[in-house]
């Protein structure tokens, strides 16, 4: 026996050398691999540490060449101007054209800029280069994005689809308003140039409506919207605006059925045409007579107003707006960046373009105003004139009348002037009697209108008294629907792509579904109460909620996450350490400002009633109702669902209803021989994650050793248990079949 026992050892001894051999020489074949591949970690602690950990085992998604199969599953911009004009387009919209300037002439005129430029750079700028960062970290949608930062605030991310799906019902509205504008702009005369008529075969007369109001005015409210006198009349759907809602889904749901394969290259148009509009309206409005007292009205500063508290916190609603912060679009297009992105770059760029674009607009606007008040106040003068002739020589002496003044011909603005002062200071008393208007161009400019009462009333008035009056209109609208897809790519972007990289969906499926679903509940903003509902969604659906969503955002990469290993993430990123400003501004100045102004938000809604315009037919004017009971149900409900994500996810991990590892993938990636994907299995009673490796080619699992082989990497994470959470362990994959026992 004892031969024997020594026989069966040196075959034993023989059969181990041989299998050592091998396995040097499998070890030798795929070292390369093995130094390239990485593991990404399943979120298991309350921290938020569903991550993965690179060598320095700092925060980081893909590390050189690991994450190949993702990179090459993922979208790329096809270059850094595209990316660039994406960013633009959804961050310059339409409240650029048609908000801002209301807001620069409510709040001091060229003294609004101050507040508005330091705001801008306080606030704007450090919360828009953190969410470019994030995205272009993480790689991931907004609810992949805050999942990866902390699982137990991933409601932010489901919070800021909430309210990009609410914004995205009522913004496709107001482009579908501006193609209906459009479509009617090929007509000479525009057929909002002046009010209808009515025959009742015996006589011929204006619409009462109308005559009461103004031919632009009754356009509007009758003939687009066909507007009922409150919101709890419906009045049954509008079907031109119907028609104008399907073909506004119908751009955006071809334009983004690819990602950004498709809407970036539409961004090349989308993006620059409205500059080339405004910048043709402002050559031309600079040529109209009484351009420049529109201008010289704006930059009039009122250096007393900004000492009020209001106008900076109406500077700070405008800043946080502009950049469309919160909404996830900004997330969503950084995510498809390379990793090495100059961000920062980016962040400045983009936030100093969109500021520019604003001012750009608010000539325009101010020019195009100057024009129509210097219109509206020779009517009013002409009109005055005649009341004065037919008073002369009874209630108005002769004698008072300037004697270069002649009746025959037109009188002009300073001439009028002229007389009127006469006439008041000599008939002090009776001169309320005469019956005369007011006259005043600054008393015109004053009258400051924004929204749709700017776009499709004020505006459309000032056309009808352009020379080509057709080709102006059609490019204002056509620029009102550049700047509305601009942002509505982004705001889809930012409910498509969250949605598409949690469920693993694909992309073309989920852009139909959600503008379909988007049609027929946006059927609601068609009906001839529909303006109503556009302003409660405009003022309920979104303001409390993004400043929720943007303050949480914040704390949650400051504080939660850290700055400081936030710093060295951007460091590792970016490849030089950004401004210590950005540290301070994240973690302490940024916070607080936002807290104040949601404070101030939310007092300002209390103490202001929910109310909206009604237009009444009768009157022909508009009137401020207060909100039936189911209206102030549907505005408290608005905001409750937008910010409802936040507190329910927070719960359901926090008292671990659901997992926090639930859902998450762990992949290693070769780069060469076979690629080994594993999954984390949640039901297994062992806290840590099983990796389970896919032969190629098949479907079924291979065999798992008991113990599983792990090495450390050279100059990596240390090496933990087989089941630690953060374990980097690498299957034998050239042996499938090697029972336990021989390993």
């Amino acid at each position: 026996m004892p031969k024997n026992n020594k026989a069966v050892k040196r075959e034993l001894d023989d059969d181990v050398l041989e299998s050592v051999k091998d396995l040097l020489s499998n070890e030798d074949t795929c070292d390369d691999s093995f130094k390239k591949s990485s593991l990404i970690v399943g979120s298991g602690r309350g921290d938020g540490e569903g991550k993965e950990l690179n060598r320095n085992g700092d925060m980081d998604v893909e590390d050189e060449g690991s994450g190949a199969e993702d990179d090459a599953a993922r979208p790329a911009w096809n270059s850094k101007l595209q990316y660039i004009l994406a960013q633009v387009g959804f961050s310059v919209g339409l409240g650029n054209v048609w908000r801002f300037p209301y807001m620069c002439q409510k709040n001091g005129g060229g003294a609004y800029l101050v507040p508005y430029l330091i705001l801008l750079i306080v606030i704007g700028i450090p919360l828009f280069f953190l969410e470019l960062s994030v995205g272009q970290r993480v790689r991931r949608g907004s609810i992949g994005v805050w999942n990866y930062i902390s699982p137990r605030l991933g409601g932010i991310g489901f919070a800021s689809c909430v309210v990009c799906f609410f914004v995205a019902l009522y913004y496709n509205v107001i482009i579908g308003w501006s193609l209906f504008y459009f479509s009617q702009s090929f007509q000479q005369p525009l057929p909002w140039h002046e009010c209808p008529l009515v025959n009742n075969k015996t006589t011929m007369f204006v619409v009462p409506e109308c005559e009461k109001s103004s031919a632009t005015t009754y356009y509007w409210y009758r003939e687009a919207l066909n507007i009922s006198d409150s919101i709890s009349e419906s009045g049954g759907l509008n079907w031109r605006m119907t028609i104008c809602l399907l073909a506004a889904w119908s751009i955006v749901c071809l334009a983004m059925i690819k990602g950004i394969q498709s809407s970036g290259k539409v961004m090349y148009f989308s993006s620059l045409f409205p500059y080339v509009v405004l910048i043709c309206f402002l050559v031309r409005a600079l040529l109209l007579k009484g351009s420049v007292d529109g201008i010289r009205h704006m930059f009039t500063p009122k250096l007393e107003i900004m000492l009020e508290a209001k106008v900076w916190r109406e500077a700070a609603t405008q800043v946080f707006y502009a950049l469309g912060l919160g909404f996830g679009g900004v997330i969503a297009f950084s995510s498809y960046n390379k990793r090495d992105n100059n961000c920062h770059f980016d962040a400045v760029l983009v936030s100093f373009i969109n500021f520019f674009t604003a001012v750009l607009a608010t000539l325009v606007v101010f020019a195009v105003l100057g024009f129509k008040a210097n219109i509206m106040n020779a009517k009013c003068v002409a009109l005055n004139t005649k009341k004065i002739v037919a008073l002369l020589g009874n209630e108005v002496s002769h004698d008072l009348i300037p004697h270069h003044i002649n009746f025959s011909a037109t009188v002009s603005a300073e001439d009028y002037q002229q007389m009127t002062e006469i006439l008041r200071g000599v008939t002090e008393k009776d001169y309320p009697s005469l019956g005369l208007d007011s006259c005043s161009i600054e008393e015109e400019l004053n009258k400051a209108v924004q929204g749709t009462g700017l776009a499709f009333i004020a505006f459309t008035e000032a056309m009808t008294h352009f020379p080509a009056s057709p080709f102006w209109s059609v490019m204002f609208f056509l620029m009102l629907v550049n700047l509305g897809l601009g942002s509505m790519f982004g705001t889809i972007e930012g409910i498509i792509t969250p949605l598409v990289d949690t469920f693993k969906v694909r992309k073309e499926f989920v852009t139909v579904g959600v503008c379909l679903l988007a049609f027929f509940i946006g059927l609601l903003f068609v009906q001839r109460s529909g303006n109503y509902w556009v302003a409660m969604f405009d003022d309920y659906s979104a303001t409390l909620p993004l400043l929720l969503v943007v303050i949480l955002e914040n704390v949650a990469v400051a504080w939660v996450y850290g700055t400081d290993k936030f710093f060295e993430d951007l460091k590792d990123m970016l490849g030089f350490t950004p401004f210590r400003f950005y540290y301070y501004m994240w973690k302490y100045v940024t916070p607080l400002l936002l807290i104040l102004l949601l404070g101030s938000s939310v007092i300002q809604m209390g103490m202001t009633p929910p109310s909206y315009s009604a237009w009444l037919e009768d009157m022909a004017s508009e009137k401020s109702l207060k909100y039936p009971p189911w209206g102030l149900a549907v505005c408290i409900s608005l905001v409750v669902l937008a910010i409802m994500p936040v507190p329910v996810v927070f719960f359901l991990r926090y008292f671990n209803i659901i997992d926090e590892n639930a859902g998450v993938v762990s992949t290693i990636s070769y780069k060469k021989g076979c690629i080994i994907k594993e999954s984390v299995r949640p039901e297994e009673d062992d806290d840590a994650s099983l990796l389970h490796s896919n032969s190629p080619g098949s479907e079924a699992p291979s065999p798992m050793p008991g113990n599983s082989i792990y090495r450390k990497q050279s100059g990596g994470v240390p090496d933990a248990a087989p089941n630690g959470r953060y374990g980097i362990g690498y299957l034998m994959a050239d042996m499938p079949d090697m029972p336990e026992s021989d390993l």
